[in-house]
């Protein structure tokens, strides 16, 4: 999506700024039982215009075979030393794609992928982003204890210092 809506690059591009400074996010998928299960994924890139973001995995995953039968997804962000916490919903796809397979290709993926971008199992996951919510502190320790003081002072429980916005990114039409 070459031109997105502007609404929907606005919205993305916070979110974006965010995601990049942390690397893992914890990846939660739908089992076959309806149970869910997360485990950390490397995050290989963001896409503002297209509101995606994109993953290594492996295309005989049960996360994979997870995928295939329900791709509706959630990732979920944390950096405690950034005070940083961010949570995506999205639809998750898995891709073949070899020119975009060498593009996000990074040598420290062939731990996973022996074989490298000729991996018979190397599959991208590619989520497209519904909807996200972050919650986005100063991670510095001087605003956090005047504000506890103040706090503490006026006996005003006011709004913790920082910023929190829940972000409908507008829905494009999404295809596998």
């Amino acid at each position: 999506m070459r031109n997105a809506p502007p609404a929907r690059n606005q919205s993305f591009a916070r979110l974006g700024e965010l995601i990049r400074e942390i690397d893992i996010a914890m990846l939660v998928t739908v089992t076959g039982d309806g149970a869910l299960r997360s485990r950390p994924m490397a995050t290989q890139q963001i896409d503002p215009g297209e509101g995606t973001i994109w993953f290594f995995t492996s295309s005989d995953s049960p996360k994979s075979d997870e995928i295939l039968h329900k791709q509706q997804v959630n990732l979920a962000y944390a950096s405690a030393e950034k005070q940083s916490y961010i949570s995506v919903a999205g639809r998750a796809h898995l891709v073949r794609d070899s020119a975009k397979t060498r593009e996000l290709w990074k040598p420290a993926a062939k731990i996973w992928f022996p074989q490298g971008v000729d991996d018979p199992n190397l599959a991208l996951l590619r989520v497209d982003v519904t909807a996200a919510e972050y919650w986005d502190s100063p991670s510095n320790k001087m605003v956090q204890l005047y504000g506890l003081a103040k706090s503490l002072i006026t006996g005003e429980t006011g709004k913790a210092p920082g910023e929190n916005a829940k972000l409908k990114i507008p829905t494009r039409d999404l295809q596998s």
